[in-house]
């Protein structure tokens, strides 16, 4: 009796302690949520007859949402850029970065501050720092960069857009990718390479079947972070390009704003950001099978 005593009195303990973060939970993720599932059943606007007097429309935003072009542009260039930054660019480079640097080389620490120091900049910072690269034509950055190679200077955001907010997304994701697999690669026992240098192993060889089948937990939980945020991103996007030039880079958070905000019909926007919800749902249910977790 003692015993289920303390027990029962060690989960109240822990309930209070979890209740500040329920609360958070619950205000600033389920009821928005929530309510963004009832505004895509609606007419609900920012201005007009709607915004007075919003109606129950049912599935018609639904209906709207899949035909119409700009929303399925708004998908594939979403896929790109996902594609692109997060599953190829950051993980690519954040895991040449764990494996680098866990070598003993030399100023580690300075290398290690230089990758995670564009995490110290907020989203639009970033995005007004990149334009006084990317933009100007001639007076920009880059184009004086490239100009020492012989290579003529360009308008980069106009012509090469989804290229460039790849390019900078990556850039702001290398340090996240590099935590999560350098904690990743400290879990291999350093025994296993021993021994398989010891067999005749090549680099090659004990990356392919040493390193990456023992990280794929790892692996696959980065995938899923960085494709949920990446699909979430915004203000890096809407500073560089505000989702133009005719589209180019509207990915489906500026596709969301330009619906609710620009458009005014936050009922449309709101079906828009649900059917975003399903799919990033989709995403995580899918690695979670792949790492054959029971959900």
């Amino acid at each position: 009796m003692a015993r289920n005593s303390h027990e029962k009195r060690t989960e109240r303990q822990l309930l209070l302690v979890l209740l500040p973060s329920l609360i958070l939970l619950l205000a600033f993720v389920i009821y928005p949520a929530l309510y963004s599932v009832y505004l895509s059943f609606t007419n609900e606007a920012l201005t007009g007859a709607a915004a007075l007097r919003p109606r129950f429309v049912g599935i018609r935003n639904y209906v709207r949402l899949f035909n119409d072009a700009k929303f399925w542009n708004s998908l594939f260039v979403t896929f790109v850029f996902v594609m692109g930054s997060a599953v190829i660019g950051q993980f690519v480079l954040g895991l040449i970065s764990a494996m680098a640097l866990r070598r003993p080389i030399r100023f580690r620490q300075f290398f290690s501050s230089i990758i995670l120091l564009p995490n110290a900049a907020p989203e639009v910072v970033a995005g007004f720092m990149w334009i006084s690269m990317l933009a100007g034509g001639e007076h920009a950055t880059l184009s004086r960069i490239v100009a020492f190679f012989g290579i003529d200077p360009a308008d980069w955001l106009n012509a090469f857009p989804l290229s460039m907010i790849i390019i900078v997304n990556t850039w702001r994701g290398i340090a996240t990718a590099m935590i999560l697999l350098t904690a990743g690669l400290s879990t291999i026992p350093s025994e296993i390479y021993e021994a398989a240098r010891m067999d005749g192993a090549t680099p090659s060889q004990m990356f392919r079947r040493i390193t990456l089948p023992l990280m794929m937990p790892t692996i696959l939980l980065y995938m899923l972070i960085s494709a949920v945020s990446t699909i979430a991103v915004f203000g890096l996007v809407y500073a560089l390009t505000r989702g133009g030039p005719g589209g180019a880079t509207e990915v489906v958070s500026i596709y969301i704003y330009n619906q609710s905000f620009t458009a005014f019909q936050l009922g449309y926007g709101a079906a828009v950001a649900v059917v975003a919800l399903i799919i990033s749902l989709i995403l995580g249910i899918g690695y979670v099978r792949a790492m054959k977790v029971e959900v």
